[in-house]
Parts: structure tokens; C-alpha cells; sequence
């Protein structure tokens, strides 16, 4: 385990939220980018060959109808509806909900249940609600949670095929792969499209496709100017999670232990490497509860892990180099 400097080892170039990208080309080809804004948090994709008009009318498309599913900010979203029904129900998802639930249940198992997608509630307790209102909730609306008792989604949800079946109210957040899995969501419209050299980036999630490998710098949980390290990605995922991004209060931040509600306070950041973003983006968050060794008997990636104490771990297998 290495234990990291107090004043981290310098970058060059301009910031970016996340891990910092140090070279942005998926190949050796001039490329083009798109940016945009969705999901609350800001978009890239960088091309080999330009996007037509129509092709990136589908991209913004996609986004909308993935973020009118599975927001929780959003009214008129489905888990909105979940959330509001009082005696619960049964709620259709479109296909790509399989995916993304069956990486649920396995990052639930694999965690022993602190890696839950019905953590949403918490967050509401927190202050972390759909009107950002930061503040956490009375005592007294704490103590009738309590009352109702914790959920969870092995115990409390029923799925069948694209159906989900609840019982009673639920606040469905899927922040720990949710946004890994719209990259990669994105990056089959541009396979499908006949795109194959690409780096689609959701503010710090990425993923890159053909043409040569990219460096990307791991950005200090605590000095945005500064990286601990870089990682060398081709063909791959890499994704970040630290408590220093949504932080609204002291020890508040969105990195919860479901089977508690309480924010973590040892690990401030995690990086992954892994085949599809979605995944990189749950084992992101996973490593926050989760020993790396444990999550190996169930899924393939390296990693990188910072605690507060400024140590830092990684797999023997990262390929990239981490500043000591």
C-alpha cells in the first residue's frame, strides 16, 4: 500500500470533473466532439469521424428517455411514481432495465447489501431530496423511518423480466451504476451508427473504443489541480467515485452504506478499470464498503482506492502508474 504525499504530484493541462483526461484522442486521426449537459452533470464525446445532425439528435433522445425512467429528480419520472405509490404496484421498465438491475443484484450480493439501489430514501433523509433543499430531515421524520423499518432490494422489490413489483413506497436511486450504464448505452448507439473509435466521458465515467490507448489522470479527492496518478485505458471503462464531489454539509456526502443510511468516512476515492462502464461504476462505488479481494470472487477489474488517512491501494495488475 503506498501512502500518498501531502502535496500531490502536479498535472499539465486543464481541468476536468472526475478523473482528468491527459490525452483525449481515440486515435491518431483528427477528431471531433460533442458536448452536452443531462442527467445533471455535463457530456463529451470525442470521435473519430464527425456525428451526423441526426445522430446526435438520437443521442440526446436516448439520454431523455433514460432520464425520464430513472430519475428520481424528475416528477413525471417512473421511480417518481414508484416513490409515490402508496400501497406500491406494478411498474414496467423498458429492456434495458435487465441489465442494469441484474448488475444490481449482483453488487447486492456481493456487498452483503451495501451497495443497494432503495438507498434513495436516505439520501432524501439527508438532505440529498429532489429540490436539493441540502438540509437533513427533523428528528421526528427520522424516527417515524425508523418506524416503518429499512428496505431492501432483495427483500422488498419483485422483479419479473422488465416488471418490477413493489409493496409499498420506494425511492429507487441508481447514482452507483446508474450513470457508468448510460455510457455505455451511448457508446451502442454509436456502435450501431458504424462508429469505432470514440471516448464517450459522463463527467469522470468514461469509455474508450479503438484506436490507441488514452491516459487519463486520477484527479486528488482533494485538489482538483492535481492527480495522484495515471491510468492508461484502451477498449476499456474507467470510472471514479469520491465523497468530495456532493458534499453539503460536515461528514454529508452521497457515498452511503444502504444497510445503515450513514455516509462513509474511510475511503474518500476510488477509481476502476473494467470491460463495460456500468460495471466500473458500481465497483467504484462497491470498493467504498467492500474489500477489493471479495468483489474478485464475483467480478473481473483493477482499481485504485484512496482512504482519508492519505494511503492508497491498487491492484498489482493496473495498468498506468500511481504517484508515491
Amino acid at each position: 500500500m503506498a501512502h500518498l504525499p501531502k502535496k500531490p504530484t502536479p498535472r499539465a493541462g486543464g481541468r476536468e470533473r472526475g478523473p482528468v483526461r491527459e490525452e483525449t484522442c481515440p486515435s491518431q486521426a483528427r477528431t471531433t466532439r460533442f458536448t452536452f449537459d443531462a442527467i445533471g452533470t455535463h457530456w463529451r464525446i470525442d470521435t473519430d469521424e464527425p456525428l451526423s445532425a441526426s445522430l446526435r439528435t438520437q443521442i440526446l433522445e436516448r439520454t431523455q428517455r433514460f432520464d425520464a425512467t430513472y430519475s428520481r429528480f424528475r416528477p413525471d419520472s417512473l421511480v417518481s411514481r414508484i416513490a409515490a405509490a402508496p400501497d406500491g404496484s406494478a411498474f414496467d421498465f423498458p429492456q434495458d432495465s435487465v441489465d442494469l438491475f441484474d448488475l444490481y443484484d449482483r453488487l447486492h450480493a456481493a456487498t452483503d447489501g451495501a451497495v443497494d439501489p432503495l438507498v434513495g430514501r436516505d439520501l432524501e433523509l439527508l438532505g440529498y431530496d429532489p429540490t436539493y433543499s441540502l438540509v437533513p430531515a427533523s428528528d421526528s421524520a427520522r424516527r417515524a423511518e425508523h418506524v416503518r423499518g429499512r428496505v431492501s432490494w432483495a427483500a422488498d422489490v419483485v422483479r419479473r423480466g422488465t416488471t418490477l413489483v413493489t409493496r409499498r413506497p420506494l425511492v429507487i436511486d441508481i447514482g452507483a451504476a446508474g450513470k457508468g450504464y448510460l455510457v455505455d448505452l451511448l457508446s451502442d448507439v454509436l456502435r450501431d451508427a458504424g462508429h469505432t473509435g470514440f471516448v464517450v466521458d459522463g463527467s469522470g465515467d468514461l469509455f474508450h473504443a479503438g484506436g490507441r490507448a488514452i491516459r487519463v489522470g486520477l484527479e486528488h479527492p482533494y485538489d482538483p489541480k492535481q492527480v495522484i496518478g495515471v491510468a492508461h485505458l484502451h477498449g476499456q471503462a474507467l470510472c471514479a467515485s469520491g465523497v468530495t464531489r456532493r458534499t453539503w454539509g460536515e461528514g454529508l456526502h452521497h457515498v452511503l452504506d444502504a444497510r445503515t443510511g450513514v455516509p462513509v468516512d474511510k475511503v474518500v476515492a476510488t477509481w476502476v478499470v473494467a470491460e463495460g462502464t456500468a460495471l466500473a461504476d458500481g465497483l467504484a462505488t462497491a470498493l467504498f464498503f467492500t474489500e477489493a479481494q471479495s468483489l474478485a470472487e464475483y467480478f473481473r477489474f483493477t482499481y485504485v482506492r484512496m482512504y482519508s488517512d492519505g494511503r492508497a491501494e491498487y491492484s498489482p495488475d493496473f495498468v498506468g502508474e500511481i504517484f508515491t
